[in-house]
């Protein structure tokens, strides 16, 4: 072997080994990032996460959506509507239907039985407390208050008139608003409230809440109901009453709303169920629901909802984490 040839096959042998060397602390980094994301790093997630469901319950989760996608997963896509409870189950309740739905109501016997039948395992999330908020046009400057039994009376039609109540209000007609039978804020007032009566024939239901607003708001004879949230967000167009039922009117407020406050006759729970198949399947699905039980709490009060208790919320964290 000549001189020249000599030094060629020494460069090519050193060059082998410093590729080599590189190679090697290539994949120590790469095994070190590995052992990283195993020990506890938060762990880069795609993928979509679709609600349906409750129009009370909206606000909540689509804050919630926003926080996870801005400063939690931003490759993962949630996607959350409002149909309505019982529309929601009706989606959620399906072959490849939604990963979650709200709702402002428990789920029913016979929602349980569809999922059973359709073999899908579902858990429910206890997500915040509503209060159920009796509202009046601002310039109602005499039905401030009323008794339990009084609002019973004017949602059965047993009333049809303000001076029916209190011979000093105007004498005329109570003009009656509230959420459609989509709504499980319906199904609450309905078989909670009235103790399944019907409801007087003439009541306007509507589909959206932003509708009973305004419908409340250009109606000095109005009366509605639904959730504290979008009263709380609307006090400039709607006016709470404050109910009497039997110690003293109590106006609704994140003070009073709680199952055992002075508010507990109108308060209720809310939730969001978890199609756990999914969650199984999805890593993104698994992620977000353990994102709600933790961050739920966290965005309740600014929302218009009670937060529930702690202990309640960490137990529901842990049964979440046992999914995997």
């Amino acid at each position: 072997m000549n001189l020249k040839k000599l030094l060629m096959f020494l460069f090519v042998a050193v060059l082998a080994v410093a590729l080599a060397a590189c190679g090697g602390e290539e994949a120590a980094d790469n095994t070190e990032s590995e052992d990283t994301s195993a020990d506890g790093a938060s762990e880069e997630l795609e993928g979509n996460v679709v609600i349906d469901g409750s129009g009370t319950v909206y606000p909540l989760m689509s804050r919630l959506a926003e926080e996870y996608m801005i400063n939690e997963q931003p490759n993962v896509s949630v996607e959350v509507s409002r149909a309505g409870t019982s529309a929601g189950f009706e989606k959620f309740l399906a072959e490849d239907g939604t990963d979650f739905n709200d709702a402002s109501r428990p789920i029913k016997d016979e929602e349980k039985a569809k999922a059973d039948e359709l073999g899908i395992e579902v858990m429910e999330i206890k997500v915040a407390l509503d209060g159920l908020t009796i509202v009046v046009n601002p310039e109602n400057d005499w039905a401030t208050e009323l008794t339990a039994e009084q609002v019973n009376d004017i949602f059965l039609g047993n009333v049809t008139k303000w001076s029916e109540i209190n011979s000093e209000w105007p004498d005329e007609k109570i003009q009656t608003y509230g959420p459609n039978e989509n709504h499980g804020t319906y199904e609450f007032f309905y078989e909670n409230i009235l103790e399944e009566q019907d409801l007087v024939g003439d009541i306007n239901l509507q589909q959206e809440y932003s509708t009973l607003v305004t419908l409340v708001s250009e109606d000095v004879n109005a009366i509605g109901f639904f959730g504290f949230g979008y009263y709380d967000s609307n006090k400039d167009k709607v006016k709470a009453v404050g109910i009497d039922f039997g110690e003293g009117p109590v106006e609704p407020s994140l003070d009073t709303i709680g199952e055992e406050g002075p508010y507990a006759n109108y308060t209720r729970p809310v939730f969001t169920y978890l199609n756990v198949n999914n969650a199984k399947e999805k890593a993104q699905v698994y992620d977000y629901a353990l994102y709600i039980a933790e961050s739920a709490n966290d965005f309740a009060g600014e929302t218009g909802f009670a937060p529930i208790p702690d202990e309640e919320a960490q137990a529901q964290v842990e049964a979440i984490e046992a999914l995997q």
